[in-house]
């Protein structure tokens, strides 16, 4: 099947462009001396993760419960989630979980922590204490706090403390990772993983003291990492694209799109992708179902019934909206893969 028989809106991701991102990231991890644990949030596609564990990637990491569990269906055994497990529901679904994986959890406080160890058995969790260093999201707020949870973590039957970890790294988070961990290990606590995260943190995260790094959205590499002044809008290096009907050509300076918001995103991060056959079209707006896109400054008219190739903005966030991605090479689907992770919230 080519791309040209896909019916649209359709989700591509060009295997060459994929791959090369993928070796890029582990090689230069590699150089930098630091593990990589590839965040699957992103791309939430089983088969993606696999390619990342064969280039050399130390585990993943799935932002939610629901997307581990996808993600361990398809056979993957190492997966942190870096984020507080809160209820008996929850709790009790990462205990089955852990009976067929390595589970690695983060928390911040100790009613999650007993919350975890009350039902936990056989084999223990495993534990990293998140550290707000900055993000102003979770976390300890302090060293000092972080080894009070810490000890409690030791003392409760069930977890395994394994670390620490914040977001995102970066030179100011060196102060406050470098005490907690001075702190853990004067009063007895081994400090085996520092976990640090962000795409592009790998150099900063072993500069900081981190032994792993948490990175996702390099694989597919849209827009919020593209459209800036030292790297613009490059097909080279994002390999997805979400394919599209011109529907509509109201006026000529403006075409309607069978894409909207339920295709891209559902918020409006204007302008929600870049073009890749007219860069001077521009998205200006989407209803439910409808893309908006000023033509004017195109050097040529658009007809009805054209295919537009855009690379979202938000490529997570568009990723999560569908059940099926079409792996492309060269025009030629090689392969359809089920987003499995997606919708994967609770």
């Amino acid at each position: 099947m080519r791309v040209e028989d896909l019916d649209t809106p359709a989700l591509t991701i060009d295997l060459d462009i994929l791959s090369r991102n993928i070796r890029d990231l582990a090689e230069s991890c590699r150089r930098h001396g630091i593990a990589l644990r590839v965040h699957t949030k992103t791309h939430k596609i089983p088969e993606i993760a696999r390619l990342q564990l064969q280039a050399g990637a130390a585990g993943i990491v799935c932002q939610k419960l629901g997307e581990a569990e996808a993600m361990a269906d398809a056979g993957i055994t190492d997966i942190l989630i870096p984020y507080n497990i809160v209820g008996a529901r929850k709790v009790e679904r990462l205990v089955r979980l852990a009976k067929r994986a390595t589970i690695t959890v983060a928390l911040d406080s100790e009613t999650t922590a007993r919350g975890i160890s009350e039902q936990a058995g056989e084999p223990d969790i495993p534990v990293l204490i998140e550290l707000d260093t900055g993000g102003n999201r979770c976390g300890v707020q302090s060293p000092e706090a972080a080894l009070e949870l810490a000890r409690n973590v030791v003392q409760l039957p069930g977890l395994q403390f394994r670390g620490i970890m914040t977001y995102p790294s970066r030179p100011q988070a060196e102060p406050f990772l470098t005490s907690t961990r001075a702190l853990l290990e004067d009063a007895g606590i081994r400090v085996p993983v520092v976990s640090g995260g962000g795409t592009g943190s790998e150099a900063v995260s072993k500069q900081i003291g981190c032994t792993e790094t948490r990175i996702g959205s390099y694989v597919f590499e849209g827009m919020r990492r593209i459209n800036r002044t030292d790297n613009p809008p490059n097909p080279v290096t994002c390999a997805s694209r979400m394919i599209v009907t011109v529907v509509s050509t109201p006026t000529p300076e403006r075409i309607i799109v069978d894409g909207g918001q339920k295709t891209f995103a559902s918020y409006p991060p204007i302008p929600y992708g870049y073009i890749v056959e007219h860069p001077d079209a521009r998205i200006y707006g989407m209803s439910v179902e409808h893309g908006h896109i000023d033509v004017s400054a195109c050097e040529r008219a658009i007809r009805v019934g054209e295919r537009l190739s855009i690379i979202p903005q938000h490529q997570g966030m568009t990723t999560n909206l569908h059940d099926t991605a079409y792996a492309v090479r060269n025009g030629i689907v090689e392969a359809v893969w089920a987003v499995a992770g997606r919708g994967r919230v609770q």
